[in-house]
């Protein structure tokens, strides 16, 4: 530490850098470096969208149509190529959106320059500057603590050490730690890449353990396992096609033919369309979401956490009594806790109200000790010569308490108040330890309004199916009172987390109660941990430094808006106008995202698994892959391609009841095995009836299309007049390919007008709905429940 400090010259506490230094520091490249933007840059969106290995794949087989001289068949990278410019222009109109929400949401940094301070963005800080830093604040640079009446850091994303530690004058602090309690200025010693931990700090801040995506991960191994089978599952087509006598031509086409249609195009592409999309739309009702996939993890949430300040209540306490105790005046009682609270500086929500309240004196008397606010220790002090005064949690402060006075604290909890004791010792304390002789001296009464929304919005989340858990670092009384005046079901429910120790039975304690009262930052953190062994999906809000170790443990964390930029920092998402209500449209949001994702899903995968298993029968059994690569660009531009990037921006806010794959397989299932069906049985019409394969190949296609507009039915469920119209029109552009010559010709169809066509196909289309439906309900309830879904 000394060593460190005899590295630097001292900035003038008084002046800070001036300007000119200032400017030296920057031509030097003494500047600290950017946050890393949260949003793809669009050459990583362009890059990322356009060069795919599906994309690879689609232009081989591109090149291999061309030496067929079928140049008709190549218009299937046309809807590859509509999917990704659209798709691409998507997601940049939602990077833009995000990027200008995120430059709202950025936490400047109070600098000490020429004298005076002021407010700069973190990319502007040079070395040598002095920052000021309060509690709650992540310390964005290396430096050294100049000036301070104590403060209290957790250092533990860099240490692992999750106790807080007490910095003084001359002690060094790292990037990536944040104040737990006090305030100070800083000397920044290193920016940017020459920063300790720069590294280490930047992957700190971003990583969050839960933070995984099921329907990401679900996505890619589908994907994986496509890539897997493609390649091989062509070559051996197209050499049973080869070996047995059809032409090079032919044989490139049908196998073209199978391989693209096993690409599930777009499907990822969509996905991130939908995710950037969602973002965008938060964006608009200024809530910053600072990852895609957490937008999955709040459609999942039903246990959601919250604080009662700032969520249930508005966080605008006042003080409306001060009562003294032990033979003491309300003034002395007041003239303690003014010299107390003014000398220890905290600025949190119970500070600021206290400073309202009392009268700032022109003098402080000079304090040879400061213990700021922490969380886990729920009091702060301050250590004058003619001894020490305490304020804070009471139940945290003594052990036992007279009976009147218990009383009088238990009344007021039960009546909503906030109880803040004020005790006085004898004792100059020289640590953090409560003195022995600590005497309760008086009781400070302090309020908190209810949000005006909170009734409504609590009321929508409960019929949603999410369940509110109150987890607060104040009185259980007191929160369970707001809770119950909030419309919280079983709010009586309450529990004093004082009582129970860090060792406590938490699976069980999550069971029985609802209201979790005096709850330190870890228990925070357990409690979340066992509702998700619980088997629970769970979102946590708040805005302190208490909540951190809970934000970061739980699946969703959603902050406040000016609350601590630690908390800011790790959120998933960011309430810029600090409105609680806007906890509905985000948990819509989520759901709209999930749900049409997963419904747009079952529709790619229809082609992907029935070109897998038609390519996987033609081998085993040689028999002709049933298409050529113009006859699917239809089914896949019509049934999938054009709906789907509808489909995927519609309203639909239905709980996400069911695991992903399920959801898939429960349309896209019985649609590929109707498709193989029916293609089999075209082939075997043939040698029955005698059929040309221009005729059999025809009627594959428009069966084909048929349950691929079946299976559109199914996923657009329920429908309005935007549905119905698309599907219509859809449909009959579908209809017009075969009623018209030109298309027949485009797309190598044929006539299928005569009264022997008309005999076979009529009563082969109508049978496709009751053929889907059939098997809906046998797989639905036979098949995909009892196979183990990872």
């Amino acid at each position: 530490m000394a060593t460190e400090t005899e590295k630097i010259t001292p900035t003038d506490l008084h002046t800070g850098l001036t300007t000119a230094q200032v400017k030296e520091r920057n031509q030097q490249g003494q500047r600290n470096i950017a946050p890393k933007p949260l949003t793809r840059s669009i050459g990583q969106i362009l890059r990322e969208n356009i060069v795919t290995l599906f994309n690879i794949i689609n232009i081989v087989l591109g090149i291999l149509i061309v030496s067929t001289g079928s140049y008709k068949n190549l218009l299937f990278l046309l809807v590859v190529v509509v999917n990704t410019v659209i798709g691409t222009f998507q997601e940049i109109r939602a990077k833009r959106q995000v990027d200008k929400v995120s430059l709202l949401a950025q936490h400047p940094t109070t600098v000490f320059r020429d004298g005076q301070a002021q407010p700069i963005d973190q990319e502007a800080i040079v070395r040598d500057d002095l920052i000021q830093l309060t509690r709650g604040d992540a310390v964005p640079v290396d430096g050294i603590v100049r000036a301070t009446a104590g403060i209290e850091v957790d250092e533990s994303q860099i240490t692992g050490e999750s106790r807080p530690i007490r910095k003084n004058t001359g002690d060094s602090i790292t990037s990536g730690s944040y104040l737990v309690s006090g305030n100070a200025t800083v000397q920044v010693t290193a920016v940017g890449s020459a920063s300790f931990v720069h590294k280490l700090a930047r992957e700190a801040k971003q990583e969050k353990k839960n933070n995984n995506s099921q329907l990401l991960n679900t996505i890619n191994q589908i994907i994986r396992f496509i890539t897997y089978a493609l390649v091989p599952l062509g070559l051996l087509l197209f050499l049973r096609s080869w070996q047995h006598g059809r032409t090079l031509n032919y044989s490139i086409l049908r196998t073209s033919a199978a391989m693209v249609g096993m690409i599930p195009e777009g499907l990822v592409l969509l996905t991130s369309v939908a995710l950037a999309v969602g973002a965008m739309n938060l964006g608009k009702r200024r809530v910053l979401v600072r990852s895609l996939t957490a937008i999955e993890a709040l459609a999942r949430v039903d246990i959601l956490c919250l604080d009662k300040t700032g969520t249930i209540t508005t966080g605008k306490l006042s003080v409306t009594q001060l009562k003294a105790f032990a033979g003491q005046t309300t003034d002395q009682v007041r003239a303690w806790l003014t010299n107390a609270v003014y000398t220890i500086g905290d600025d949190n929500q119970t500070a600021t109200a206290l400073k309202q309240y009392l009268t700032k004196p022109q003098q402080l008397p000079a304090a040879s000790r400061v213990t700021p606010f922490s969380s886990s220790r729920k009091w702060s002090g301050a250590a004058f010569a003619a001894g020490s005064v305490l304020l804070g949690a009471p139940e945290f402060m003594f052990k036992s308490l007279p009976a009147d006075i218990s009383q009088e604290i238990t009344t007021a909890a039960k009546n909503g108040f906030r109880i803040i004791a004020v005790a006085h010792s004898n004792t100059v304390m020289t640590d953090d330890e409560i003195p022995a002789d600590l005497q309760l001296v008086g009781l400070v009464y302090i309020a908190d309004e209810l949000r005006k929304e909170a009734v409504g919005t609590f009321d929508y989340l409960r019929a949603q199916g999410v369940t509110i858990k109150v987890i607060s670092g104040d009185n259980p009384l007191t929160v369970a009172n707001v809770a119950g005046r909030a419309g919280i079901p079983h709010a009586d429910a309450a529990i004093d987390m004082s009582t129970v120790g860090e060792q406590a039975d938490f699976d069980d304690l999550v069971a029985r109660y609802t209201v979790f009262g005096r709850v330190t930052p870890t228990q925070k953190r357990s409690l979340v941990q066992a509702y998700q062994r619980a088997d629970h999906t769970v979102g946590m809000t708040g805005d302190g430094v208490n909540d951190i170790l809970a934000l970061r443990e739980s699946n969703c964390a959603i902050v406040m808006a000016g609350g601590s930029e630690a908390a800011q920092e790790i959120a998933d998402f960011v309430l810029l106008d600090a409105d609680f209500d806007a906890m509905i449209f985000v948990l819509n949001e989520g759901r709209r995202v999930i749900n049409n994702i997963e419904r747009v899903a079952s529709l790619f995968l229809v082609k992907t698994i029935y070109s897998i298993a038609l390519s996987l029968i033609s081998v085993i059994f040689s028999l002709e892959y049933p298409f050529i690569p113009i006859q699917l660009t239809p089914i896949s531009a019509l049934t999938v391609g054009i709906p789907t990037f509808f489909l995927a921006l519609q309203p639909d806010y239905r709980p996400i009841a069911r695991k992903f794959y399920e959801n898939v397989m429960i349309t896209a299932a019985p649609g590929a095995l109707s498709v193989v069906f029916y293609a089999l049985l075209m082939s075997w019409m043939r040698g029955l009836l005698g059929l040309n394969m221009d005729t059999t190949g025809t009627l594959t296609v428009l069966l084909t299309g048929l349950v691929g507009f079946t299976a559109l039915a199914a996923v657009s469920q329920p429908f309005d007049r935007l549905k119905i119209l698309l599907i219509s029109v859809l449909v009959a552009a579908f209809a017009c390919i075969f009623l018209f010559p030109v298309g027949q010709s485009f797309f190598s169809l044929v006539s299928i007008w005569d009264t022997g066509s008309l005999l076979l196909w009529i009563p082969l289309a109508v049978s496709v709905p009751l053929l889907f439906i059939i098997l809906r309900n046998v797989l639905s309830d036979y098949v995909l429940p009892k196979i183990a879904w990872r």
